[in-house]
């Protein structure tokens, strides 16, 4: 059973539809990317199963547990990181920690000792005595990781963590949630950083105006993405020759000639199906007589998946 599932779940402000009839589900352990333009739905998903919201229609559970229903139970599972923390005016840190650690009724000595343990983990610990709001912005949304930890959740929903970090912070950030992984957290985490979503996710869903388009591996996502190959190739000389033999291959849509760093490259493009084997261009070209500089194949990434999977529309 998915730790976390929705059911046609639909949320509604007047005429606008900001969820339509989403329909999820991650397991235990998942980390899962949430993709999306601006105003796709990730952030009205996230604060509905956060119980910050309700839904206007449909089922969104954690843990078994019905949102609107069962958010007292929901509550001590779950951890919401939003992409901005609300920090209180002349708090130091362990102050901060202590607060929240005393609403999740946790007192006297294992306060102390759960306080430091989640310093420790977000490398926070030299901050201990500082004040929350001379804190960085990295810092701060450490700090915000640190505090939903507190109660050690199963899940974690986080809502743009890297959002207005320099790349040492999002770098550092990066790594804490790979640390949470391995602690075995279920984690769903929207962001537009897309090559770092890649690096940390094992599944990933793209939304958006409200539909989810896909869910599934990084992976079957990149596969789903490709139209074709793009073989980038450059040769010794005769680049314009090279290129006339290529175009008269199966399944050869263009070849390109573009001016690269280091002399005149060819940018050819393949057909899915039906084309010329890609491990047989560079034999193709030797044999007519071609001096072979380089030879790669144009990778398919999250964020290639995502341009052709969307189609830029926002509500």
């Amino acid at each position: 059973m998915p730790i976390i599932e929705t059911i046609n779940l639909t949320k509604r402000y007047g005429e606008l539809v900001a969820l339509d009839n989403l329909n999820l589900a991650i397991d235990e352990g998942d980390c899962f990317g949430f993709i999306g333009p601006n105003g796709a739905g990730k952030t009205t998903t996230i604060k509905i199963l956060a119980t910050l919201l309700k839904p206007s229609s449909g089922q969104a559970q954690v843990a078994g547990h019905t949102i609107g229903y069962q958010n007292r139970l929901i509550r001590p599972l779950i951890g919401y990181v939003p992409d901005f923390m609300g920090a209180y005016e002349d708090m130091v840190v362990t102050e901060y920690l202590e607060f929240f650690a005393a609403a999740y009724d946790i007192h006297g000595k294992q306060r102390k000792t759960v306080v430091g343990d989640v310093l420790e983990l977000t490398d926070l610990t030299y901050k201990a005595t500082a004040e929350v709001n001379s804190l960085s912005r990295g810092m701060q949304q450490r700090l915000s990781v640190a505090r939903v930890l507190l109660h050690d959740p199963k899940v974690l929903l986080m809502d743009e963590p890297a959002s207005g970090l320099d790349p040492r912070a999002r770098i550092e950030i990066r790594e804490l949630l790979k640390e949470l992984k391995r602690m075995g957290k279920t984690i769903l985490i929207s962001s537009h950083i897309l090559h770092e979503l890649a690096e940390l996710c094992n599944v990933v869903g793209i939304i958006e105006r409200g539909k989810l388009l896909y869910t599934g591996t990084v992976r079957e996502a990149l596969n789903r993405a490709r139209v074709g190959h793009v073989l980038h190739l450059q040769v010794v000389e005769r680049s314009p020759d090279a290129a006339e033999v290529l175009k008269k291959l199966p399944g050869v849509k263009k070849a390109d000639l573009v001016d690269g760093d280091d002399g005149v490259e060819i940018h050819l493009t393949l057909d899915q199906q039906n084309a010329v084997a890609v491990a047989d261009v560079p034999s193709i070209l030797i044999n007519h007589g071609f001096r072979l500089k380089r030879f790669t194949e144009e990778a398919v990434n999250l964020e290639t998946a995502f341009m052709r999977l969307t189609k830029g529309l926002v509500q």
